[in-house]
């Protein structure tokens, strides 16, 4: 436990100046390197032991957040077809030390890991696709409001579940998750969302359509989707033989162990902004 709170307090002491700076290019910098780390451990943990293709998965993964952050446009088809024809030219010519399972893990962790990291950037930049209903401090509420559905959920169905946890959720995956826990989780969650929602809006909103009501029900989807990504986790973890991804963190695992339903819940976050500012503008839900 001792491990586990000074590696959360370095972990806090590198994110919030990146945050509170998070229009520079620290932001972009700190998310490559989760991306990177996340990429590289799923490809350890699934047994690639081809380097160039982790050297290329790696790359690949710390890239994508400056093309987001930089708001690069290309033809996306084209690139992602090259990109795979690289990875099954590479199976071919070093078919030795590189299994199809290689390729398709690096594929998937290079395309999904760091885009769906990178949605932060995404969300940091949302008063620039919908200036009417948001300012700068938005971004910094959105990205704050999404580790909180995914971590504050984590931890309150850590706390409440050893106290309270009768009914496993899903013993065949965590055999330590109960119902009662996924509940208390959820709803900490929401309180802790709350909270924030009222402290931006006293002291820090400028501009903002996005309601408390709108919180409150964005929390829940999102809190109960960090538990998908938790479980989906632990279910390579699993298939692997293996407790952790990774042991960066001490206390923690790897990377991909603090970040995996992080990985869920930011995408699922920027996606319900864009349909709730889409569809309900001015209805002020």
């Amino acid at each position: 436990m001792k491990d586990r709170v000074i590696t959360g307090l370095i972990i806090a002491a590198v994110m919030i100046p990146c945050a509170v700076f998070m229009h520079t290019l620290a932001f972009p910098v700190m998310i490559a390197v989760i991306s990177a780390f996340c990429v590289f451990e799923m490809q350890k943990a699934t047994g690639s032991q081809n380097p160039v293709i982790m050297t290329l998965s790696c790359v690949t993964a710390a890239a994508i957040p400056f093309l987001v952050h930089y708001r690069v446009q290309f033809a996306f088809m084209p690139v992602a077809v090259i990109y795979i024809l690289v990875y099954l030219c590479i199976m071919v010519l070093m078919h030795d030390k590189t299994t199809f399972n290689d390729a398709v893990t690096a594929l998937f962790s290079t395309l999904c890991i760091p885009t769906g990291i990178s949605m932060m950037l995404k969300l940091r930049d949302v008063y620039l696709d919908f200036g009417d209903s948001f300012s700068k401090s938005s971004g910094v509420f959105f990205i704050i409001f999404g580790y909180i559905a995914a971590w504050g959920c984590d931890i309150g169905a850590n706390i409440f579940g050893r106290k309270f946890g009768k009914h496993k959720l899903a013993p065949g995956i965590s055999p330590k998750k109960t119902v009662e826990g996924a509940v208390c989780g959820v709803l900490f969650a929401v309180v802790l969302n709350i909270v924030l929602w009222l402290l931006f809006n006293k002291f820090w909103f400028t501009n903002h359509d996005f309601s408390l009501i709108a919180d409150i029900a964005v929390t829940v989807i999102l809190a109960i989707i960090s538990m998908f990504g938790d479980l989906a986790a632990s279910i390579i973890k699993r298939n692997h033989g293996i407790k952790d991804f990774g042991k960066l963190l001490p206390g923690h695992g790897g990377m991909m162990d603090r970040f995996d339903s992080i990985l869920f819940v930011i995408p699922a976050e920027y996606a319900a902004v864009r349909i709730l500012m889409i569809g309900f503008k001015v209805t002020g839900i």
